[in-house]
């Protein structure tokens, strides 16, 4: 078992160099353009699953960023619940990656992650220096969770198949645009080793200490 962080009072372990983040995946989806992009993230979301249970097999902490879509006096537990037990039209995603007792969250009230929140400082207590981002909508959170990852030097990995958007043309220009100006890595989820991505955040990080 990882030692555990006092100053957290236990509650996330000392050192993660990678963390697998999850955005607005819990989204009922009960707005205009909901039903467009329903089937893309249908499929996203099958390939983020699968990657979220690579994630705990490898130690990857997994840190939901999702946003209140404006119910300042709800939180995740009840944002989840209404996914579920509502019938509302984002059910089936929320069944597919529903968070477990481990994992961590954070409430967003714009479009980053870290944007307001307490993400930046989990992921320093966390020691993480590269960031897995997947989620909804590619062109729009993913992206700007992206950007602010970025501007705080955290190495960014975006999976091409574990984000969508409105539109296939849509999510693949946000794709390009993170690969050339964020310089995301993008390739498929089945490429992600977690164990190799650790070993390079490691490598990273020793790099800059001797720069």
């Amino acid at each position: 078992m990882p030692a555990r962080n006092q100053d957290l009072h236990g509650n996330a372990p000392d050192k993660s160099d990678v963390a697998l983040l999850l955005i607005d995946w819990i989204n009922d989806l009960e707005f205009a353009e909901g039903g467009m992009i329903l089937p893309h993230a249908l499929a996203a979301a099958r390939h983020t699953a699968a990657l979220k249970r690579r994630a705990a097999e490898a130690g990857v902490p997994v840190v939901y960023a999702n946003d209140n879509f404006g119910r300042w006096r709800s939180d995740f537990a009840a944002q989840v619940d209404h996914c579920l037990r509502d019938g509302v039209r984002g059910r089936p995603l929320a069944e597919l990656l529903r968070p477990g007792p481990d994992d961590y969250f954070v409430l967003k009230p714009k479009h980053s992650g870290f944007y307001s929140t307490t993400l930046d400082l989990l992921l320093q207590y966390l020691g993480v220096s590269t960031v897995v981002l997947t989620g909804i909508a590619g062109d729009n959170c993913v992206l700007f969770t992206a950007n602010d990852a970025y501007l705080r030097d955290l190495r960014v990995v975006v999976p091409a198949d574990c984000v969508a958007s409105n539109t296939e043309e849509e999510n693949r220009a946000a794709l390009r645009q993170m690969a050339k100006v964020l310089k995301a890595d993008t390739r498929p989820s089945a490429e992600v080793d977690f164990p190799a991505q650790r070993r390079g955040a490691d490598s990273a990080r020793r790099s800059g200490a001797n720069s």
